[in-house]
């Protein structure tokens, strides 16, 4: 019989792994709440449209990525390969246009059809912030900030440089794309093939490209930054001016832009050696004309995004789950006695394990090997005597205790731990 193995592009997410990134989940909710960020949740699936009108019919990520199906009914639905529309769409569908601003946090699985990659699956986690209801400066500033007091809290900030750059106005980018297309025209045979096609339906991606060819004609093209309308570059000198008040540390990069039609003014990326190629770990920036798609109202929105898995990698969260007491039976009669220890002691707060073995050696070995501070052992002798035998194994010393005190004993032991699960 054939082997069963996850799909290409999918990973197990085994207990070491899941708990990294739960770990990098509380904490960046923990701060998000410091700003305002609500948590809340979007569907996996969509109508297709809440993505291929934002995202473009012709970006990479509709074109190429996206996982889109006809559901039973026939509607064309599609996997969510971002955050962002789908929030937008949920603040439009619940009717909290005329209640803003209104600042969302969420985390959740997203799906592209992308070469799997190191920290970057197929079906990959992400969590974010979303600030929608203000065309202000500060709240950019603020969702900048809000990013980096998350890597700051999760000790990767360091290794990380933050790029800034702006996409202007409306008006800023027209101008620029025509200045744009008009120099890459020039060496249209020598781009890469990706970038032929993106030169007549999205050419600000071909700025970013990594193939070797386009970088070297890029080097020389001309700049979007030149091409910014008074208000446009007045917006930008006001975000950046608040990043040097409040002393975030930032990077110029005239060819970063996002890799969404629906982004303007303020893009940024957090960006790390410590992961080889693939060295954005945060990202995000402006988008004002993203409700407008979607058949809302026009609405000032600015947020970032950042990939679960590669924070989990670049934390090296590497703490071993541990149990606090092993309750173990010295004999059969001693089975159910051992059961409702355990859920009082688990009722305290404390993670109790009754090992599963036919010797009691066998029973205190696991509970060595998963970390056990204590052991409560009971037979047939402790059940008569109304008592149980304590094992400390750290040391190895054991004690005698009445069997009524078993709770407040562990307790007493464990009472700083209870507290904060408590």
């Amino acid at each position: 019989m054939k082997l069963m193995r996850p799909v290409r592009g999918t990973t197990d997410l085994m207990p070491k792994q899941k708990s990294q990134m739960n770990f990098v989940i509380e904490k960046a909710v923990v701060i998000a709440n410091r700003y305002g960020f609500q948590a809340m949740e979007t569907p996996i699936f969509e109508f297709k449209e809440v993505f291929s009108r934002p995202l473009g019919e012709s970006s990479d990520v509709v074109a190429k990525e996206t996982y889109s199906f006809q559901d039973r009914g026939g509607a064309d639905l599609t996997l969510r390969p971002e955050g962002t529309a789908s929030v937008m769409r949920a603040l439009i569908s619940n009717g909290l246009t005329q209640s803003l601003p209104q600042k969302f946090f969420y985390s959740g699985p997203m799906f592209r059809y992308e070469r799997p990659q190191k920290g970057r699956m197929r079906q990959f986690n992400q969590i974010g912030c979303e600030f929608i209801g203000s065309f202000e400066p500060l709240s950019d500033a603020e969702i900048i900030g809000c990013a980096a007091d998350i890597l700051s809290e999760l000790g990767v900030l360091e290794k990380c440089t933050l790029y800034v750059n702006s996409l202007g106005d409306n008006e800023s980018r027209d101008n620029y794309r025509a200045s744009l297309v008009s120099y890459l025209l020039e060496y249209k045979e020598s781009l890469s093939v990706d970038s032929q096609r993106r030169l007549s339906s999205n050419p600000l991606r071909i700025l970013d490209s990594k193939a070797k060819e386009d970088i070297e004609i890029v080097e020389n093209a001309p700049k979007l930054l030149q091409f910014l309308t008074t208000q446009a570059k007045k917006h930008f000198d006001r975000v950046t001016n608040l990043l040097d008040l409040a002393g975030i540390d930032w990077q110029l990069d005239k060819k970063l832009v996002r890799g969404l039609d629906y982004y303007s003014h303020t893009a940024f990326e957090f960006v790390t050696n410590g992961l080889g190629s693939q060295g954005t770990v945060l990202g995000g920036g402006r988008y004002d004309g993203l409700s407008s798609m979607l058949g809302g109202p026009n609405i000032g929105a600015v947020g970032f995004a950042a990939g679960v898995e590669r924070l989990a990698l670049l934390t090296e969260q590497t703490e071993d789950f541990k149990y606090d007491i092993a309750v173990i039976t010295a004999d059969e009669y001693a089975e159910k006695h051992a059961f409702a220890l355990a859920k009082d002691l688990r009722s305290c707060g404390l993670c109790v394990d009754i090992p599963l073995a036919n010797q009691i050696g066998k029973k205190l070995k696991r509970a060595n090997l998963i970390g056990c501070t204590l052991s409560f052992i009971i037979g047939k002798t402790e059940i008569n005597s109304n008592s149980l035998q304590v094992k400390f194994m750290e040391n190895g010393e054991q004690k005698q205790i009445n069997k009524s005190e078993a709770v407040s004993f562990a307790k007493n032991f464990f009472e700083g731990r209870i507290k904060g699960i408590q």
